[in-house]
Protein backbone atom coordinates (compact mmCIF):
# COMPACT_ATOMS: atom_id res chain seq x y z
CA UNK A 1 0.00 0.00 0.00
CA UNK A 2 1.54 3.07 -1.18
CA UNK A 3 0.72 6.38 1.61
CA UNK A 4 -0.92 9.02 1.24
CA UNK A 5 -0.27 12.27 2.50
CA UNK A 6 -2.90 14.28 4.40
CA UNK A 7 -3.71 16.76 2.23
CA UNK A 8 0.46 17.72 2.26
CA UNK A 9 2.12 19.17 -1.17
CA UNK A 10 5.47 17.43 -2.33
CA UNK A 11 8.24 19.45 -2.31
CA UNK A 12 9.02 21.84 -4.93
CA UNK A 13 5.43 21.33 -6.38
CA UNK A 14 4.01 24.54 -4.24
CA UNK A 15 3.85 28.40 -3.41
CA UNK A 16 2.99 27.12 -0.10
CA UNK A 17 6.00 25.39 0.42
CA UNK A 18 8.43 27.96 -1.38
CA UNK A 19 6.79 30.25 1.25
CA UNK A 20 6.97 27.61 3.97
CA UNK A 21 10.72 27.12 3.01
CA UNK A 22 11.19 31.04 3.55
CA UNK A 23 10.05 30.61 7.46
CA UNK A 24 12.79 27.61 7.65
CA UNK A 25 15.14 30.27 9.45
CA UNK A 26 13.68 29.75 12.42
CA UNK A 27 14.85 26.10 12.62
CA UNK A 28 18.00 26.35 10.38
CA UNK A 29 19.59 28.76 12.02
CA UNK A 30 21.06 26.98 15.13
CA UNK A 31 22.32 24.28 12.57
CA UNK A 32 23.85 25.46 9.88
CA UNK A 33 24.24 23.55 7.08
CA UNK A 34 24.55 20.44 8.62
CA UNK A 35 21.70 17.94 7.75
CA UNK A 36 18.81 18.09 10.31
CA UNK A 37 18.06 15.07 12.64
CA UNK A 38 15.11 12.99 11.53
CA UNK A 39 13.28 12.07 14.77
CA UNK A 40 11.16 8.76 15.60
CA UNK A 41 8.84 8.92 19.54
CA UNK A 42 8.13 5.49 20.10
CA UNK A 43 4.99 5.60 22.72
CA UNK A 44 3.62 2.97 24.82
CA UNK A 45 0.14 2.72 26.19
CA UNK A 46 -0.21 2.20 30.58
CA UNK A 47 3.80 0.62 30.31
CA UNK A 48 5.66 1.35 33.94
CA UNK A 49 8.57 1.34 34.58
CA UNK A 50 9.01 0.36 38.62
CA UNK A 51 7.14 -3.13 38.35
CA UNK A 52 9.45 -4.52 35.35
CA UNK A 53 7.56 -2.87 32.76
CA UNK A 54 10.92 -3.32 30.45
CA UNK A 55 11.56 -6.54 31.14
CA UNK A 56 10.05 -8.38 28.38
CA UNK A 57 11.52 -5.93 25.60
CA UNK A 58 15.14 -7.51 25.20
CA UNK A 59 15.38 -6.06 21.94
CA UNK A 60 14.21 -2.60 22.48
CA UNK A 61 16.81 -2.25 25.25
CA UNK A 62 19.49 -3.37 22.88
CA UNK A 63 18.83 -2.03 20.29
CA UNK A 64 17.71 1.60 22.26
CA UNK A 65 19.22 1.74 25.51
CA UNK A 66 22.00 0.32 25.36
CA UNK A 67 23.07 1.95 21.95
CA UNK A 68 22.11 5.33 24.21
CA UNK A 69 21.10 6.74 27.24
CA UNK A 70 18.55 5.29 29.63
CA UNK A 71 16.49 7.85 32.36
CA UNK A 72 16.31 6.39 35.34
CA UNK A 73 14.11 9.28 37.12
CA UNK A 74 11.48 10.06 33.91
CA UNK A 75 8.17 11.09 35.10
CA UNK A 76 4.48 12.40 33.60
CA UNK A 77 2.87 15.34 34.66
CA UNK A 78 -0.47 13.17 35.16
CA UNK A 79 -0.85 9.25 35.63
CA UNK A 80 -3.76 9.11 32.91
CA UNK A 81 -3.40 8.35 29.42
CA UNK A 82 -5.10 11.76 27.69
CA UNK A 83 -3.87 14.36 30.62
CA UNK A 84 -0.10 12.80 30.19
CA UNK A 85 -0.62 12.47 25.96
CA UNK A 86 -1.44 16.26 25.55
CA UNK A 87 1.65 17.16 27.79
CA UNK A 88 3.85 15.19 25.37
CA UNK A 89 2.50 16.95 22.19
CA UNK A 90 2.35 20.69 24.17
CA UNK A 91 5.58 20.20 26.45
CA UNK A 92 2.49 21.62 29.25
CA UNK A 93 1.56 20.38 32.60
CA UNK A 94 -2.50 19.73 32.37
CA UNK A 95 -3.24 23.38 34.41
CA UNK A 96 -1.78 24.97 31.19
CA UNK A 97 -3.21 22.71 28.35
CA UNK A 98 -6.46 21.86 30.40
CA UNK A 99 -6.63 18.59 29.04
CA UNK A 100 -7.63 16.64 32.98
CA UNK A 101 -9.31 13.32 31.91
CA UNK A 102 -10.21 11.01 29.32
CA UNK A 103 -13.35 12.41 28.44
CA UNK A 104 -14.32 15.54 26.36
CA UNK A 105 -15.65 17.02 29.08
CA UNK A 106 -12.35 17.22 30.24
CA UNK A 107 -11.12 18.52 27.20
CA UNK A 108 -9.84 15.15 25.69
CA UNK A 109 -9.40 16.00 22.28
CA UNK A 110 -12.17 18.15 22.27
CA UNK A 111 -13.15 21.29 20.10
CA UNK A 112 -11.28 23.60 22.25
CA UNK A 113 -8.43 21.77 22.64
CA UNK A 114 -8.24 21.11 18.53
CA UNK A 115 -9.19 25.40 18.23
CA UNK A 116 -6.32 26.25 20.90
CA UNK A 117 -4.08 23.71 21.83
CA UNK A 118 -3.52 21.61 18.55
CA UNK A 119 -2.32 24.75 16.30
CA UNK A 120 1.30 25.01 18.96
CA UNK A 121 2.21 21.30 19.33
CA UNK A 122 5.59 20.41 18.63
CA UNK A 123 4.39 18.79 15.44
CA UNK A 124 2.65 21.39 14.06
CA UNK A 125 5.73 23.50 14.44
CA UNK A 126 8.11 21.34 13.05
CA UNK A 127 5.89 21.10 9.89
CA UNK A 128 4.83 24.82 9.57
CA UNK A 129 8.54 25.90 10.83
CA UNK A 130 10.85 23.41 10.03
CA UNK A 131 9.77 21.55 7.25
CA UNK A 132 9.33 18.01 8.60
CA UNK A 133 7.35 15.51 7.12
CA UNK A 134 5.47 14.09 9.90
CA UNK A 135 4.28 10.68 10.69
CA UNK A 136 1.35 9.60 13.07
CA UNK A 137 0.22 6.17 13.63
CA UNK A 138 -1.84 4.62 16.26
CA UNK A 139 -3.75 5.93 19.95
CA UNK A 140 -3.81 9.81 20.11
CA UNK A 141 -5.90 11.15 22.34
CA UNK A 142 -9.04 8.41 24.34
CA UNK A 143 -11.55 10.68 22.77
CA UNK A 144 -10.03 11.50 19.25
CA UNK A 145 -13.28 10.56 16.46
CA UNK A 146 -16.08 11.52 18.82
CA UNK A 147 -18.82 12.64 16.62
CA UNK A 148 -19.10 15.46 18.90
CA UNK A 149 -15.15 16.43 17.82
CA UNK A 150 -15.01 16.76 14.16
CA UNK A 151 -15.31 12.28 14.04
CA UNK A 152 -12.36 10.96 12.36
CA UNK A 153 -12.56 13.29 9.54
CA UNK A 154 -10.66 15.37 11.92
CA UNK A 155 -6.64 16.05 11.16
CA UNK A 156 -5.20 17.56 13.54
CA UNK A 157 -2.65 20.72 12.30
CA UNK A 158 1.49 19.60 12.08
CA UNK A 159 0.41 15.86 10.68
CA UNK A 160 1.29 14.84 6.79
CA UNK A 161 0.63 11.08 7.57
CA UNK A 162 -2.06 10.49 9.27
CA UNK A 163 -3.14 6.70 10.79
CA UNK A 164 -5.27 7.21 13.93
CA UNK A 165 -6.83 5.07 16.27
CA UNK A 166 -10.36 6.11 17.17
CA UNK A 167 -10.71 6.31 20.55
CA UNK A 168 -9.25 3.98 23.13
CA UNK A 169 -6.39 1.67 22.90
CA UNK A 170 -7.65 -1.74 21.04
CA UNK A 171 -5.59 -4.70 19.53
CA UNK A 172 -8.69 -6.50 17.18
CA UNK A 173 -12.15 -4.65 15.80
CA UNK A 174 -11.06 -0.97 15.76
CA UNK A 175 -11.45 2.04 12.76
CA UNK A 176 -8.31 4.43 11.71
CA UNK A 177 -8.41 7.37 10.31
CA UNK A 178 -6.75 7.22 7.54
CA UNK A 179 -5.86 10.84 6.39
CA UNK A 180 -9.23 11.82 7.41
CA UNK A 181 -10.97 8.71 5.79
CA UNK A 182 -12.33 5.61 7.94
CA UNK A 183 -10.95 2.23 7.53
CA UNK A 184 -12.41 -0.29 9.73
CA UNK A 185 -10.52 -3.52 10.36
CA UNK A 186 -11.30 -6.96 11.32
CA UNK A 187 -10.03 -9.96 13.74
CA UNK A 188 -8.10 -11.61 11.71
CA UNK A 189 -4.26 -11.45 12.96
CA UNK A 190 -2.37 -11.17 9.81
CA UNK A 191 -4.46 -8.07 8.23
CA UNK A 192 -5.79 -6.57 11.70
CA UNK A 193 -3.63 -7.40 14.53
CA UNK A 194 -2.98 -3.32 15.99
CA UNK A 195 0.80 -2.94 16.96
CA UNK A 196 1.55 -5.28 14.03
CA UNK A 197 -0.47 -2.56 11.04
CA UNK A 198 1.73 0.37 12.77
CA UNK A 199 4.72 -1.65 11.77
CA UNK A 200 3.58 -1.95 8.61
CA UNK A 201 2.59 1.52 8.03
CA UNK A 202 5.09 2.75 9.19
CA UNK A 203 7.61 1.17 7.01
CA UNK A 204 5.93 1.67 4.52
CA UNK A 205 6.56 5.32 5.28
CA UNK A 206 10.09 4.81 5.43
CA UNK A 207 10.04 3.43 1.59
CA UNK A 208 7.76 6.27 0.27
CA UNK A 209 8.70 9.29 2.17
CA UNK A 210 11.09 12.21 0.58
CA UNK A 211 14.50 12.00 1.17
CA UNK A 212 14.78 15.87 0.31
CA UNK A 213 13.58 16.64 4.11
CA UNK A 214 13.60 15.51 7.64
CA UNK A 215 10.68 13.17 8.72
CA UNK A 216 9.37 12.82 12.45
CA UNK A 217 7.70 9.74 13.23
CA UNK A 218 5.18 8.87 16.16
CA UNK A 219 4.06 5.63 16.85
CA UNK A 220 1.80 4.88 19.53
CA UNK A 221 1.05 1.27 20.43
CA UNK A 222 -1.83 0.08 22.27
CA UNK A 223 0.17 -2.19 23.95
CA UNK A 224 0.31 -2.72 27.08
CA UNK A 225 -3.24 -1.17 27.79
CA UNK A 226 -6.37 -3.72 28.24
CA UNK A 227 -7.91 -5.79 26.53
CA UNK A 228 -4.14 -7.35 26.69
CA UNK A 229 -5.05 -9.54 23.60
CA UNK A 230 -1.75 -10.58 22.39
CA UNK A 231 -0.38 -11.62 19.35
CA UNK A 232 -1.66 -15.43 19.13
CA UNK A 233 2.75 -16.61 18.87
CA UNK A 234 2.89 -14.96 22.16
CA UNK A 235 -0.24 -16.45 23.92
CA UNK A 236 1.66 -18.72 25.95
CA UNK A 237 4.47 -16.83 26.75
CA UNK A 238 5.85 -15.93 30.59
CA UNK A 239 3.36 -18.60 32.27
CA UNK A 240 5.67 -18.64 35.28
CA UNK A 241 5.63 -14.74 35.48
CA UNK A 242 3.43 -13.12 38.34
CA UNK A 243 2.64 -9.76 39.34
CA UNK A 244 5.63 -8.50 41.82
CA UNK A 245 5.23 -8.99 45.07
CA UNK A 246 6.79 -5.57 46.43
CA UNK A 247 6.77 -4.64 49.84
CA UNK A 248 3.46 -2.66 49.29
CA UNK A 249 1.58 -5.74 47.76
CA UNK A 250 -1.44 -6.62 49.17
CA UNK A 251 -0.97 -4.31 52.32
CA UNK A 252 -3.47 -2.02 53.88
CA UNK A 253 -2.46 1.86 52.56
CA UNK A 254 -2.16 2.97 56.46
CA UNK A 255 -1.90 6.88 56.86
CA UNK A 256 -3.00 7.42 53.12
CA UNK A 257 -5.93 9.39 51.24
CA UNK A 258 -9.26 7.53 52.20
CA UNK A 259 -9.21 6.33 48.74
CA UNK A 260 -6.13 4.42 49.13
CA UNK A 261 -7.28 3.57 52.87
CA UNK A 262 -10.76 1.66 51.46
CA UNK A 263 -9.28 -1.05 49.76
CA UNK A 264 -9.97 -4.04 50.77
CA UNK A 265 -7.01 -6.17 52.81
CA UNK A 266 -6.08 -8.99 52.06
CA UNK A 267 -7.35 -9.29 48.80
CA UNK A 268 -9.38 -11.82 47.63
CA UNK A 269 -7.73 -14.93 45.82
CA UNK A 270 -9.95 -14.00 43.04
CA UNK A 271 -8.32 -10.93 42.85
CA UNK A 272 -4.94 -11.92 43.02
CA UNK A 273 -5.20 -14.18 39.93
CA UNK A 274 -7.27 -12.00 38.03
CA UNK A 275 -4.10 -9.05 38.62
CA UNK A 276 -1.47 -11.86 38.08
CA UNK A 277 -3.18 -12.75 34.93
CA UNK A 278 -2.95 -9.45 33.84
CA UNK A 279 0.67 -8.75 34.63
CA UNK A 280 1.54 -11.74 32.79
CA UNK A 281 -0.67 -10.74 29.47
CA UNK A 282 0.19 -7.26 29.79
CA UNK A 283 4.24 -8.49 29.10
CA UNK A 284 2.95 -11.03 26.22
CA UNK A 285 1.21 -7.94 24.33
CA UNK A 286 4.41 -5.93 24.56
CA UNK A 287 5.95 -8.61 22.77
CA UNK A 288 5.13 -7.76 19.55
CA UNK A 289 6.08 -3.88 20.11
CA UNK A 290 9.85 -5.07 20.71
CA UNK A 291 9.56 -6.82 16.94
CA UNK A 292 8.14 -3.58 15.90
CA UNK A 293 11.16 -1.51 17.60
CA UNK A 294 13.36 -4.12 16.01
CA UNK A 295 12.06 -4.10 12.32
CA UNK A 296 11.89 -0.25 12.38
CA UNK A 297 15.74 -0.06 13.58
CA UNK A 298 16.85 -2.74 10.97
CA UNK A 299 14.88 -0.53 8.33
CA UNK A 300 16.58 2.74 9.43
CA UNK A 301 20.21 0.93 9.55
CA UNK A 302 19.16 -0.79 5.50
CA UNK A 303 18.23 3.08 4.01
CA UNK A 304 21.21 4.61 5.75
CA UNK A 305 19.30 6.68 7.97
CA UNK A 306 19.79 5.15 11.11
CA UNK A 307 23.15 7.29 12.23
CA UNK A 308 21.07 10.21 11.88
CA UNK A 309 17.87 9.35 13.62
CA UNK A 310 17.36 9.88 17.12
CA UNK A 311 14.80 7.12 18.69
CA UNK A 312 12.94 8.19 21.75
CA UNK A 313 11.01 5.08 23.46
CA UNK A 314 8.49 5.80 26.73
CA UNK A 315 4.84 5.71 27.92
CA UNK A 316 2.34 7.97 28.86
CA UNK A 317 1.99 6.91 32.34
CA UNK A 318 2.68 3.91 35.28
CA UNK A 319 0.57 1.42 36.35
CA UNK A 320 -0.33 -0.71 39.20
CA UNK A 321 -0.85 -4.56 40.42
CA UNK A 322 -2.03 -5.04 43.57
CA UNK A 323 0.01 -2.34 45.12
CA UNK A 324 -1.67 -1.14 48.86
CA UNK A 325 -4.22 -3.78 47.41
CA UNK A 326 -5.23 -1.71 44.86
CA UNK A 327 -5.94 -4.30 41.65
CA UNK A 328 -5.38 -2.47 38.68
CA UNK A 329 -5.25 0.55 37.46
CA UNK A 330 -3.07 4.00 36.55
CA UNK A 331 -4.05 7.78 38.47
CA UNK A 332 -2.41 7.70 41.98
CA UNK A 333 0.30 9.54 42.73
CA UNK A 334 2.93 7.11 43.78
CA UNK A 335 6.32 5.77 42.21
CA UNK A 336 4.60 2.88 40.40
CA UNK A 337 2.17 5.17 38.17
CA UNK A 338 4.21 8.57 37.44
CA UNK A 339 7.36 6.78 36.55
CA UNK A 340 7.64 5.94 32.99
CA UNK A 341 10.72 4.24 30.75
CA UNK A 342 12.29 6.54 28.69
CA UNK A 343 15.45 5.41 26.94
CA UNK A 344 16.83 7.63 23.71
CA UNK A 345 19.41 6.99 21.19
CA UNK A 346 20.95 9.00 18.51
CA UNK A 347 23.85 11.04 16.89
CA UNK A 348 26.17 12.16 19.55
CA UNK A 349 24.64 9.94 22.22
CA UNK A 350 27.39 7.84 23.80
CA UNK A 351 26.08 4.10 24.72
CA UNK A 352 25.35 2.15 27.21
CA UNK A 353 24.33 5.35 29.89
CA UNK A 354 22.34 5.76 32.52
CA UNK A 355 21.19 9.41 33.42
CA UNK A 356 19.88 10.37 37.07
CA UNK A 357 18.43 13.49 36.33
CA UNK A 358 14.93 14.01 36.77
CA UNK A 359 12.87 14.74 33.53
CA UNK A 360 8.87 14.79 32.79
CA UNK A 361 7.56 14.41 29.68
CA UNK A 362 6.91 18.09 29.10
CA UNK A 363 10.73 17.50 27.81
CA UNK A 364 9.99 15.70 25.12
CA UNK A 365 9.11 18.54 22.73
CA UNK A 366 11.08 21.07 23.70
CA UNK A 367 13.90 18.39 22.69
CA UNK A 368 12.70 17.54 19.67
CA UNK A 369 12.13 21.43 18.62
CA UNK A 370 15.56 21.43 19.98
CA UNK A 371 17.13 18.76 18.04
CA UNK A 372 15.87 19.79 15.10
CA UNK A 373 17.53 23.76 15.54
CA UNK A 374 13.99 25.42 16.55
CA UNK A 375 14.41 28.76 18.89
CA UNK A 376 12.05 27.45 21.91
CA UNK A 377 12.36 30.94 23.31
CA UNK A 378 9.78 31.24 20.70
CA UNK A 379 7.54 28.31 22.48
CA UNK A 380 5.23 28.72 25.48
CA UNK A 381 6.42 25.26 26.36
CA UNK A 382 6.81 24.65 30.40
CA UNK A 383 9.59 21.92 29.77
CA UNK A 384 13.07 22.03 29.02
CA UNK A 385 15.46 20.42 26.19
CA UNK A 386 17.47 16.98 27.43
CA UNK A 387 20.03 17.77 24.55
CA UNK A 388 22.35 19.00 27.42
CA UNK A 389 22.22 15.63 29.32
CA UNK A 390 21.81 13.64 26.10
CA UNK A 391 25.13 15.33 24.46
CA UNK A 392 26.76 14.53 28.05
CA UNK A 393 27.01 18.36 28.77
CA UNK A 394 29.61 19.08 31.98
CA UNK A 395 28.93 21.07 35.07
CA UNK A 396 25.65 21.05 34.69
CA UNK A 397 22.79 22.75 36.14
CA UNK A 398 19.43 20.96 36.35
CA UNK A 399 16.02 21.18 38.07
CA UNK A 400 15.63 19.26 41.35
CA UNK A 401 11.46 19.63 41.03
CA UNK A 402 8.71 18.77 38.64
CA UNK A 403 4.81 18.98 39.41
CA UNK A 404 2.41 16.13 38.79
CA UNK A 405 -1.14 17.00 39.13
CA UNK A 406 -4.59 14.74 38.95
CA UNK A 407 -8.39 15.67 38.80
CA UNK A 408 -9.96 12.76 40.04
CA UNK A 409 -13.38 11.24 38.34
CA UNK A 410 -16.48 10.00 39.54
CA UNK A 411 -19.66 9.13 38.76
CA UNK A 412 -23.03 10.92 39.96
CA UNK A 413 -24.97 7.80 40.45
CA UNK A 414 -23.71 4.98 42.82
CA UNK A 415 -21.83 2.96 40.94
CA UNK A 416 -23.89 -0.18 40.28
CA UNK A 417 -21.05 -2.89 41.15
CA UNK A 418 -20.96 -1.29 44.09
CA UNK A 419 -24.42 -0.38 45.40
CA UNK A 420 -23.31 -0.11 48.63
CA UNK A 421 -20.96 2.85 48.29
CA UNK A 422 -22.02 6.50 47.80
CA UNK A 423 -22.09 8.22 44.54
CA UNK A 424 -18.76 10.27 43.71
CA UNK A 425 -16.12 7.38 42.78
CA UNK A 426 -15.57 5.49 39.61
CA UNK A 427 -13.59 2.64 38.20
CA UNK A 428 -14.87 0.04 40.92
CA UNK A 429 -14.41 -3.51 40.95
CA UNK A 430 -17.13 -6.65 42.12
CA UNK A 431 -15.67 -6.28 45.92
CA UNK A 432 -16.32 -2.58 46.09
CA UNK A 433 -12.61 -1.55 45.97
CA UNK A 434 -12.57 1.70 43.65
CA UNK A 435 -9.70 3.22 41.79
CA UNK A 436 -11.04 6.65 41.77
CA UNK A 437 -13.20 9.47 43.02
CA UNK A 438 -13.52 13.30 42.20
CA UNK A 439 -11.73 14.33 45.80
CA UNK A 440 -8.82 12.05 44.46
CA UNK A 441 -7.65 15.45 43.02
CA UNK A 442 -4.17 16.09 43.77
CA UNK A 443 -1.05 17.90 43.31
CA UNK A 444 2.49 16.75 44.31
CA UNK A 445 5.90 18.40 43.91
CA UNK A 446 8.67 15.76 42.88
CA UNK A 447 11.97 16.55 44.05
CA UNK A 448 15.19 14.90 43.33
CA UNK A 449 18.77 16.61 44.45
CA UNK A 450 22.11 15.42 45.31
CA UNK A 451 21.20 15.76 48.93
CA UNK A 452 17.13 15.01 48.56
CA UNK A 453 14.78 12.46 47.04
CA UNK A 454 11.09 13.53 47.81
CA UNK A 455 7.51 13.70 47.21
CA UNK A 456 5.06 16.27 48.55
CA UNK A 457 1.61 15.96 47.41
CA UNK A 458 -2.00 17.74 48.50
CA UNK A 459 -5.15 16.70 48.21
CA UNK A 460 -8.38 18.82 47.58
CA UNK A 461 -10.91 17.52 49.48
CA UNK A 462 -11.99 18.53 52.93
CA UNK A 463 -9.03 17.68 54.60
CA UNK A 464 -6.54 18.84 52.38
CA UNK A 465 -4.68 15.65 53.54
CA UNK A 466 -1.14 15.66 52.71
CA UNK A 467 0.97 13.02 52.09
CA UNK A 468 4.99 13.12 52.06
CA UNK A 469 7.68 10.27 51.28
CA UNK A 470 11.14 9.89 51.76
CA UNK A 471 12.04 7.75 48.62
CA UNK A 472 15.32 6.86 49.55
CA UNK A 473 14.60 5.85 52.89
CA UNK A 474 11.10 4.58 52.08
CA UNK A 475 11.28 3.69 48.09
CA UNK A 476 7.80 1.64 48.18
CA UNK A 477 6.11 4.94 49.89
CA UNK A 478 4.83 3.04 53.03
CA UNK A 479 5.16 5.44 55.69
CA UNK A 480 3.88 9.20 54.71
CA UNK A 481 6.26 11.34 57.22
CA UNK A 482 3.55 14.45 56.79
CA UNK A 483 3.24 14.92 60.18
CA UNK A 484 6.81 14.37 61.25
CA UNK A 485 9.07 16.41 58.82
CA UNK A 486 10.36 19.75 59.57
CA UNK A 487 7.60 21.73 59.71
CA UNK A 488 9.78 24.60 57.51
CA UNK A 489 10.91 22.14 55.43
CA UNK A 490 7.06 20.97 54.80
CA UNK A 491 6.22 24.79 54.17
CA UNK A 492 8.84 25.04 51.58
CA UNK A 493 7.54 22.22 50.00
CA UNK A 494 3.97 23.82 50.27
CA UNK A 495 5.07 27.32 49.04
CA UNK A 496 6.59 25.42 45.82
CA UNK A 497 3.86 23.11 44.92
CA UNK A 498 1.80 26.51 44.91
CA UNK A 499 3.95 28.55 42.71
CA UNK A 500 4.79 25.31 40.29
CA UNK A 501 0.63 25.12 40.09
CA UNK A 502 0.64 28.46 38.91
CA UNK A 503 3.39 28.49 36.52
CA UNK A 504 3.59 28.98 33.03
CA UNK A 505 6.20 28.51 30.44
CA UNK A 506 9.69 30.14 32.00
CA UNK A 507 8.25 30.35 35.46
CA UNK A 508 8.17 26.41 35.40
CA UNK A 509 11.67 26.32 35.19
CA UNK A 510 12.40 28.48 38.26
CA UNK A 511 15.28 26.81 40.96
CA UNK A 512 13.07 24.62 43.46
CA UNK A 513 13.22 24.61 47.11
CA UNK A 514 16.49 22.31 47.31
CA UNK A 515 18.54 24.07 44.07
CA UNK A 516 20.92 26.65 45.12
CA UNK A 517 19.67 29.91 43.00
CA UNK A 518 16.29 28.96 45.28
CA UNK A 519 14.79 32.24 47.02
CA UNK A 520 11.79 32.44 48.66
CA UNK A 521 10.33 35.57 48.04
CA UNK A 522 6.60 36.10 50.51
CA UNK A 523 5.55 38.15 47.82
CA UNK A 524 5.14 35.48 45.03
CA UNK A 525 2.49 34.63 47.33
CA UNK A 526 0.50 37.17 46.58
CA UNK A 527 -1.01 38.01 42.98
CA UNK A 528 -0.34 41.28 41.24
CA UNK A 529 -4.03 42.00 42.56
CA UNK A 530 -3.06 41.67 46.18
CA UNK A 531 -4.76 38.64 47.04
CA UNK A 532 -3.14 35.29 48.34
CA UNK A 533 -2.18 32.81 46.12
CA UNK A 534 -4.26 29.79 46.04
CA UNK A 535 -3.70 26.65 44.61
CA UNK A 536 -5.06 25.81 41.04
CA UNK A 537 -7.27 22.80 41.60
CA UNK A 538 -9.83 23.56 38.22
CA UNK A 539 -13.22 22.08 37.88
CA UNK A 540 -13.82 24.19 35.13
CA UNK A 541 -11.13 23.23 32.28
CA UNK A 542 -12.43 24.58 29.62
Amino acid sequence: MRLVSAAWPRPGRSPTVLLLLSLLGSCLGLVGAARRPNVLLLLTDDQDAELGGMTPLKKTKALIGEKGMTFSSAYVPSALCCPSRASILTGKYPHNHHVVNNTLEGNCSSRSWQKIQEPSTFPAILRSMCGYQTFFAGKYLNEYGAPDAGGLEHVPLGWSYWYALEKNSKYYNYTLSINGKARRHGENYSTDYLTDVLANLSLDFLDYKSNSEPFFMMISTPAPHSPWTAAPQYQKAFQNVFAPRSKNFNIHGTNKHWLIRQAKTPMTNSSIQFLDDAFRRRWQTLLSVDDLVEKLVKRLDVTGELDNTYIFYTSDNGYHTGQFSLPIDKRQLYEFDIKVPLLVRGPGIKPNQTSKMLVSNIDLGPTILDLAGYDLNKTQMDGVSLLPILKGASNLTWRSDVLVEYQGEGRNVTDPTCPSLSPGVSQCFPDCVCEDAYNNTYACVRTLSSLWNLQYCEFDDQEVFVEVYNITADPDQITNIAKTIDPELLGKMNYRLMMLQSCSGPTCRTPGVFDPGYRFDLRLMFSSHGSVRTRRFSRHPL
